[in-house]
């Protein structure tokens, strides 16, 4: 009997699947994902996993006329797959974390009767979850009331770190690793101010922008600790008492935990603008700051460097659960 992990393409959906197989240690685990996506890079050769299954599938929507037949043809084609490889792991439950490599496998679940978890990581609910929700054995956010889990499946790492800001004295940017333009560039114009003010610049810039960030800020005559792609980011935003950043998230969770106030500002294509309502979740409660790119303004910014962080930073502390991949974990094994 096996627990099958399924979902992916993009970091986001993947770190669910990480953070919760990390708790079912001596499970039988076996993962079915997509060609396509990071989906081979991040568990081709994961020995947790007893087998790894990449079928060719690729997404739905977005896609012309022609490209939404072919989708919905790979997409047939990969369930019968799914379901053979669900019927010879004698699988007894399914987890999915949506995106488009979850489908087949979500559906040959259904069809086999086979129970299906799934865990949604933004506030607007993905297409395929959306679709699968009504026949889900259980279904985990942890923007809503009713979900049977709210803690968001993020390493401990990130409360163990976790503090009260005060006044800012660091500043972080998270681009993410790939970066984010029009976060750059605010850096790089704010930057003065933060040199007169005496802040610290963390600048996550992308792997590909180091460079030209890094000659930016020199020709400012401003020193910045500049990366892309880090394994200590949590160390990063433990020092951080601010924080800019996109709003995928895992991004946001993890700030959260840490009890670090963010002004959020959207990846303004993702799809369904999940990030915009993921940081309006937190806006709500009067825990963070929003701005979208194109209402970007830099005068506005540098008021928020002037405010206490310590009201924010205990309402954070206080509102975010820990364990979320324990639990989840937890769940899996007592379906």
């Amino acid at each position: 009997m096996s627990i099958v992990m399924t979902g992916g393409g993009t970091g986001g959906h993947l770190t669910i699947i990480k953070a919760v197989k990390e708790h079912l240690v001596g499970e039988n685990l076996i993962y079915i994902g997509s060609k396509k996506g990071q989906d081979q890079a991040w568990f081709a050769n994961d020995k947790q996993f007893q087998s790894t299954h990449f079928l060719d599938t690729q997404g739905v929507v977005n896609q012309g006329i022609l490209g939404k037949f072919k989708s919905v043809f790979m997409l047939l084609k990969a369930t019968i797959q799914a379901r053979k490889t669900l019927k010879d792991s004698k699988a007894k439950i399914v987890f999915c974390v949506g995106g488009f490599s979850a489908a087949p496998t979500s559906f040959a679940a259904l069809t086999l009767r086979i129970p299906l978890v799934i865990h949604e990581q933004n506030a607007a609910i993905g297409s395929l979850n959306k679709l699968l929700r009504s026949k889900a054995k259980a279904f985990i956010s942890s923007y809503e009331e009713q979900s049977p889990i709210r803690a968001y499946p993020i390493k401990n790492e990130y409360f163990e770190k976790s503090r009260i800001r005060e006044n800012i004295q660091t500043i972080m940017f998270l681009g993410g690793s790939q970066g984010a333009k029009a976060i750059n560039e605010l850096a790089l114009e704010l930057a003065p101010t933060l040199k007169e003010k005496n802040i610290k610049i963390i600048h996550q810039a992308g792997e590909r922008n180091i460079s030209e960030v890094e000659k930016a800020y020199e020709a400012l005559g401003i020193q910045a600790e500049v990366f892309g792609f880090s394994t200590k980011i949590s160390d990063y935003m433990e020092e951080a008492d601010f924080a800019i950043a996109r709003s995928g998230a895992s991004t946001l969770w993890e700030l959260s935990a840490m009890a670090c106030p963010a002004l959020y500002i959207p990846y303004p294509y993702a799809a369904a603008d999940h990030q915009f309502h993921n940081a309006k979740f937190l806006v709500d409660q009067d825990v963070a700051w929003i701005m979208r790119e194109k209402e970007l303004n830099v005068e506005k910014v540098i008021e928020l460097l002037d405010e206490n962080m310590h009201e924010k930073s205990i309402k954070l502390q206080s509102m975010i659960e820990r364990d979320g991949a324990l639990k989840i974990a937890q769940l899996l094994k007592s379906i």
